[in-house]
């Protein structure tokens, strides 16, 4: 039995995963957990009889050293000296100290639910303090959005750009034929690499480079970033961490890759990746956004969705934080820098969203530049299937011109629902408003015309037919109404309130 194979078989005895864990501290614990408070994780293992699970949730999870015995009883296949030569321990006289982060990780997608385990370095409650520079980030909040985002139509090759611990190149194989991972870090690519074999992924090819570097003239179906698009003052004392700060000025990083993706995606395939991008005084950051996707050498289609801003002080405050410094006079340090770098380049606030571009095969037709801060709706196997489907709809909808689109019967999407606001006493509302309960989790004012046709969409009679029957209702003219009506109803078709046939 392999090293691996035997930590396998002894993470999997132990029934380390994520329900074992919830079971054995608690949904309180757990949830605590994941705010970066371990204490309570802590208090109710010292509740607990010792065991196999015990020790290695203290020892990977809380990054605890535990005693010699305990751990040899954890890891009866692979034993002390396997783990310490695969780099998961260091041994201290009679404690076992952790040297990296290992835990469960379960998702669902397309294919159902799944449960790896993934190693990456320890983080700042196991270290105490601030984190080294070539930190390798192990599944944070970010990881989990682009993976929940990513598109899951089977495909012949993906690209991993930044790969990391490997997380989305590990969820790109479940999808693709073959995948390539990159990294500009020799650790993060062995912990990858090593992540992988530990879940008996096959098929990923590890490649150490910078940016596009390793795929230079390859072209890929589907690429994925979470790249290190944080805006960090290129100041010496600041530390720049691999993970997270590309090295470049601003937010140029994000424009390179978005340049590199038109010249490394084949003829119809799909980028998609996280950004931040820079508001200059009043200008509006969206539109350098689209600026960028203009340069690109590649005609794109481009979708791309601000989740949310934050002025220059909150987002210095925040990585600042993400970097494990707190307050005190070096984070006041840091701080100043930040704030020196924003205020030289004039940058008021910052933006963070999702990119999703798409090398066109002919004139570009999806150019959506939106805001949508605030929640998402209800979408247990992630956006990425909801992603998908609103791009058939586009594309299908988009090749027919508005009498073909009108012949359509349409239905509406089971998650949608309507809601009617009135003053007391008044017959006639002085709100309408559609609800999507999954995908964006979408709001759209409607007016009466609009609110009764999409009620009208039972899949029963076209669009055409429903205006018309509307025109004389409303007693307006119908080729007025339809002109009207037709481009917000494309939109709905697109962002899957309405369905096709």
């Amino acid at each position: 039995m392999t090293s691996i194979a035997a930590l396998r078989s002894d993470l999997a005895a132990a029934g380390f995963t994520v329900d074992g864990l919830t079971a054995l501290w608690g949904e309180e614990a757990a949830e605590a957990l994941h705010r970066g408070q371990r204490v309570p994780a802590e208090r109710a293992l010292a509740r607990r009889d010792a065991g196999p699970l015990a020790t290695l949730a203290a020892l990977f999870v809380l990054g605890r050293p535990v005693g010699r015995s305990a751990a040899t009883a954890a890891l009866p296949a692979l034993g002390l000296h396997g783990a310490e030569e695969l780099g998961l321990i260091r041994q201290e006289d009679d404690l076992i100290a952790p040297a990296v982060d290992l835990r469960p990780y379960a998702f669902v997608d397309a294919l159902g639910p799944a449960e790896w385990w993934i190693v990456s370095d320890l983080g700042e409650l196991a270290l105490g303090g601030a984190l080294p520079e070539d930190h390798v980030l192990g599944v944070g909040g970010a990881s989990m959005t682009l993976s929940g985002l990513m598109l899951q139509r089977p495909v012949r090759s993906a690209l991993d750009l930044g790969t990391g611990c490997g997380i989305q190149a590990l969820h790109a194989s479940r999808h693709a034929e073959r995948v390539v991972a990159t990294d500009i870090s020799e650790r993060a690519l062995r912990l990858a690499a090593l992540n992988a074999e530990l879940n008996g992924v096959e098929g990923i090819e590890f490649r150490l480079g910078s940016l596009f570097d390793p795929v230079a003239g390859e072209a890929f179906d589907h690429i994925v970033s979470n790249p290190p698009f944080v805006i960090t003052p290129r100041t010496e004392g600041v530390p720049a961490y691999e993970y997270r700060d590309g090295g470049m000025v601003g937010d140029s990083l994000v424009a390179a890759v978005i340049a590199g993706c038109g010249a490394h995606l084949n003829p119809g395939g799909v980028a998609q990746l996280l950004g931040n991008w820079e508001y200059h005084g009043t200008a509006d950051a969206l539109e350098r956004v689209r600026g960028w996707v203009d340069d690109s050498a590649q005609p794109l289609d481009a979708w791309v969705i601000e989740r949310d801003t934050e002025d220059a002080a909150q987002y210095a405050e925040t990585w600042i934080r993400d970097g494990g410094t707190r307050p005190g006079p070096v984070f006041d340090t840091l701080l100043g820098a930040w704030l020196d770098d924003f205020e030289a380049r004039g940058v008021r606030e910052v933006g963070f969203g999702y990119v999703l571009l798409r090398r066109a095969e002919g004139v570009p037709t999806l150019r959506r530049f939106e805001r949508m801060h605030g929640g998402l709706g209800t979408n247990e196997a992630g956006l990425g299937i909801h992603l998908g489907e609103c791009l058939e709809a586009h594309d299908a909808q988009s090749a027919l011109d508005d009498d073909a689109f009108g012949a359509l019967r349409l239905t509406v999407a089971g998650d949608v629902t309507e809601e009617r606001h009135l003053w007391p006493g008044e017959d006639s509302p002085t709100a309408i408003l559609l609800r999507q309960g999954g995908g964006f989790g979408r709001v759209v004012a409607a007016d009466t015309g609009l609110a009764a046709l999409v009620g009208a969409c039972d899949g029963e009679l076209s669009v055409t037919a429903i205006v018309g029957a509307l025109a004389q209702l409303l007693e307006v003219d119908e080729d007025a109404l339809r002109a009207d009506l037709l481009p917000t109803v494309r939109a709905l078709v697109t962002d899957g309130l309405l369905l096709l046939p």
